[in-house]
């Protein structure tokens, strides 16, 4: 079992409103992905690609786990690449003046056939990107 990927980032906006973020489609848009078919219930699958023409990566999840303004968990796949998945978890925790954010992206050593840009480096990258540079600045404004 390989080592999940883990970052964190404090952002000053209360549990209530980084929930909504990541769970109201319309909210993620101006932050995160356009995910048109997005409900927020275990089971419902969820596709989506990278913002850009290429439209060059299908992205789908499953629901996996829901427990409102604490955790969301959900799988990540790209099913035309490979039919293996990985598992990413959004944990919130209020913290004085906001809320610490916790994203874990587990099993990512499956995807290390697909190349570089499947990498524990680019998908680091990627998260602490989405977290530091659109979510907090999202929500702090």
């Amino acid at each position: 079992m390989s080592q999940p990927i883990i970052v964190e980032q404090k952002i000053n906006a209360p549990v209530y409103k980084v929930w909504r973020a990541l769970t109201d489609k319309t909210e993620m848009q101006s932050w995160y992905f356009d995910i048109f078919d997005f409900e927020l219930q275990t089971g419902k699958i969820f596709n989506f690609y990278e913002p850009g023409e290429e439209k060059k990566y299908h992205h789908q999840g499953e629901i996996l786990e829901i427990v409102p303004n604490e955790k969301l968990k959900y799988s990540w796949a790209y099913p035309e690449f490979s039919d293996k998945k990985t598992t990413v978890t959004w944990e919130l925790k209020p913290d004085e003046n906001g809320t610490l954010v916790k994203l874990i992206h587990e099993d990512i050593d499956h995807f290390n056939d697909l190349g570089d840009h499947f990498s524990r480096e680019s998908f680091t990258e990627g998260w602490n990107g989405i977290l530091k540079e659109s979510l907090k600045p999202y929500l702090e404004s």
